[in-house]
């Protein structure tokens, strides 16, 4: 508590850039993904390529992803936007399979409902299938989010400021508590997401707490 009230300002600044750069890729690989899930979902033969491919990017390193970025983007190596697009692959990696599974994974008897009930196809989509994946697309968000709060960390090592900073600042005076300090918010910002995830989700599927009562 000493070096947290001593440090509070500096703590709190890369708090508040390990929320951000953690929540941004995860919306933006989110909106990415489910156009991307919904065509491997209704064209078959784009479901292998399309998992097999995010299987590979999300075997990159992301410090190599850092530090590659850069020079892809034509941004500056500090550049935050550089965290954000390689967290955006990586979310996008890990959730275009769990959507094209959430959406196969809807009772075909339901969309012929939808469909004699007059549904075309984008309406039922975003009526009707989409609403029934929720669960399983949460349960993939919230994977994507613990992710995220972990990776943002290795950025600390190309001098973006966030939570990963205590556990560069604690190895090079070799001094524990700044590397507990920043387990111990990482593990707390992490348990936030996934809160928010799951309560959203909750709002989303007004129906399965009427079936659970």
């Amino acid at each position: 508590m000493d070096y947290f009230r001593t440090n509070s300002d500096n703590i709190l600044y890369w708090l508040r850039w390990h929320a951000w750069l953690s929540a941004l890729p995860l919306v933006l690989g989110l909106l990415i993904a489910l156009p991307l899930g919904w065509l491997a979902r209704r064209y078959r033969w784009l479901y292998l390529p399309m998992v097999t491919t995010a299987g590979l990017l999300y075997t990159i390193p992301s410090l190599a992803l850092f530090i590659l970025l850069p020079g892809l983007l034509k941004t500056r190596i500090l550049d935050a936007s550089n965290v954000v697009v390689a967290l955006t692959i990586y979310t996008v990696a890990l959730l275009v399979r769990v959507v094209a599974d959430a959406l196969a994974a809807v009772p075909e008897e339901v969309l012929q409902a939808a469909t004699a009930m007059g549904y075309r196809r984008i309406g039922r989509l975003l009526k009707v299938e989409l609403p029934i994946a929720v669960p399983v697309i949460a349960a993939g968000l919230r994977v994507a989010a613990v992710s995220n709060v972990s990776l943002v960390s290795v950025s600390a090592l190309i001098g973006i400021p966030e939570l990963g900073r205590l556990f560069t600042d604690g190895f090079q005076l070799t001094y524990q508590t700044p590397i507990v300090l920043g387990i111990i918010l990482s593990v707390l910002l992490a348990l936030v997401f996934d809160t928010v995830i799951q309560v959203a989700a909750r709002l989303l599927t007004p129906w399965r707490r009427a079936v659970a009562r």
